[in-house]
């Protein structure tokens, strides 16, 4: 029997800008009423699936600021504002970023929308029915299409296609507020019934091992350029991870079992953290399987199995993803007609089958359970449910959550040791090395050592470093993302507002030349 664990990460950085209050980007919002619920509702029509959801405790904390009223963005100010009352400037937003939108799969399906994204790339001038149809578009079109289809009222305003009213709009961003409500008790109910596991991130997704030390850089790497400053706080870590278990307690009535460590990075130094925190599982990339046995010949035996791991009198099971099947659904089967895909994937899972003959094991699939489905028709909708459809059908696969297999199958194979990485390329490069993320290390070294050295325990200078600690800056340090080093150097100049100093570096200008 093969025990097929999907374990679907749910995550979006920590946009809120906490002097103003204010989200710098939408994508929380609009994300959460795509993906979040929907992937959990798909279930209610396959019973025999059970998957885990992996969840980033700062992405929960915003969307229930956003259902409580109390967070907000620009790009939402500006949908509730009439249409008639915006200011030229605001018409030039609106025009310029109310298209933000795969084009193929949500802007062209939808005429009306399509007709105007046609306008906005000629000399047509837009009048105040355009930018309200535009208004309404690029909110609707964020839905997930189960949502416009089973929602009357949204479904009711998608057949109306243009001519919108201020009214119709209202209804629309009304029941996006309604739909992020849902999102956690949802998750909490169909964790109650066994359906689903919710498993945690640290806080504010940090890379923990470079917050233990900048060191794991060449851990993972001995050829990585390192920052003129040596990080090393583990207290962050540790407050990352215990933070991220309390948060989720509250709120799903019990303790986390399991935990996806931001990016699945993972070092042997930050082990003793996650015991401590009584996790009972973490999961991360098979690469580091293959580095911690050295091995270079891939093997599926060593690698469909749970690995127990002990440090003085605290263990812990590691499971390694296939990241083969992992990256097909991620990254590839978006390219494909739909039943070529499954019929690939259930391909995959029968030679699998053939290889184990009748030895159970447990093959781990994890990826990103939100981004990738924009990408493929209907987003992701046809391809999930064939793809359920075929795996509840199948006499040789169990989808279970990774407890329910732990809970029947103790781990009875020991890792000596755990390489230092993560899911890119088995090391931390992605975060740390290039010149542009160097720099950006140094700036937050910089910044949390004035914390130390003048002994300040300020909850809200806490939180900007916490949030500056997160892994999303540094991934995009070196592709020249305008939008998030524009984050990272507003939250880093909040840091020194909060402080009430006048930092040593030029935060005016962009760190990534």
């Amino acid at each position: 029997m093969i025990n097929l664990a999907f374990i679907l990460h749910m995550h979006q950085p920590y946009y809120k800008n906490l002097l103003t209050g204010e989200a710098e980007l939408p994508w929380v919002r609009l994300h959460g009423i795509k993906d979040y619920l929907d992937m959990a509702l798909i279930l209610d029509e396959f019973p025999d699936i059970h998957q885990t959801f992996n969840v980033v405790p700062s992405l929960l904390e915003q969307i229930e600021e956003y259902c409580a009223g109390t967070l907000t963005d620009k790009f939402l100010r500006l949908s509730h504002k009439k249409a008639v009352e915006l200011t030229p400037e605001e018409r030039g937003f609106i025009r310029e970023h109310f298209f933000s939108a795969d084009m193929n799969r949500v802007i062209a399906v939808h005429p009306r929308y399509y007709s105007l994204f046609l306008h906005k790339h000629s000399d047509y001038a837009f009048s105040d029915q355009d930018y309200l149809d535009l208004q309404v578009w690029f909110n609707l079109s964020w839905f997930d299409p189960r949502f416009r289809q089973d929602i009357p009222e949204l479904r009711a305003i998608v057949k109306k296609s243009r001519y919108f009213t201020e009214e119709d709009k209202r209804v629309v961003l009304d029941k996006q507020t309604d739909i992020l409500k849902q999102i956690i008790p949802t998750y909490k109910k169909y964790q109650d019934e066994g359906r689903l596991e919710i498993s945690v991130s640290p806080y504010f997704h940090p890379i923990l091992p470079l917050l233990f030390s900048s060191f794991a850089g060449r851990d993972a790497n001995p050829q990585m350029p390192m920052p003129k400053a040596v990080f090393s706080h583990p207290e962050d870590a540790i407050w990352h991870v215990q933070e991220a278990v309390d948060f989720y307690q509250k709120r799903f009535g019990c303790l986390p079992r399991g935990m996806w460590p931001s990016e699945q990075a993972v070092s042997r130094e930050i082990l003793p953290i996650l015991m401590k925190a009584k996790l009972n599982w973490i999961v991360t990339d098979e690469s580091l399987l293959w580095k911690t046995f050295k091995k270079i010949k891939r093997d599926g035996r060593i690698l469909y199995r749970p690995y127990n791991i002990r440090i003085k009198d605290e263990s812990l099971t590691v499971l390694f993803r296939d990241r083969y099947l992992s990256d097909l659904i991620g990254f590839e089967y978006q390219h494909w007609r739909t039943k070529d895909a499954v019929d690939n994937f259930m391909h995959h899972i029968l030679k699998i089958k053939e290889y184990f003959g009748e030895t159970d094991c447990l093959l781990t699939v994890a990826l990103d359970g939100e981004n990738c489905w924009e990408f493929y028709r209907n987003d992701g909708r046809d391809f999930l449910r064939l793809l359920y459809s075929r795996l509840s059908e199948t006499s040789y696969v169990k989808t279970v959550t990774v407890s329910e297999y732990l809970n029947n199958n103790s781990s009875k194979h020991h890792l000596p040791a755990l390489a230092t990485g993560s899911w890119i390329h088995g090391d931390l490069n992605k975060w740390m090395g290039h010149p542009a993320k160097n720099i950006a290390w140094e700036y937050l070294t910089q910044a949390r050592n004035l914390l130390t050295e003048e002994n300040l325990l300020d909850e809200r200078l806490m939180k900007q470093i916490h949030v500056l600690e997160g892994s999303d800056w540094f991934w995009w340090y070196g592709d020249k993302n305008k939008s998030f080093d524009e984050l990272y150097r507003i939250h880093l100049n909040n840091f020194y507002i909060m402080l009430g100093k006048k930092p040593d570096v030029d935060l005016n200008s962009p760190i990534d030349n």
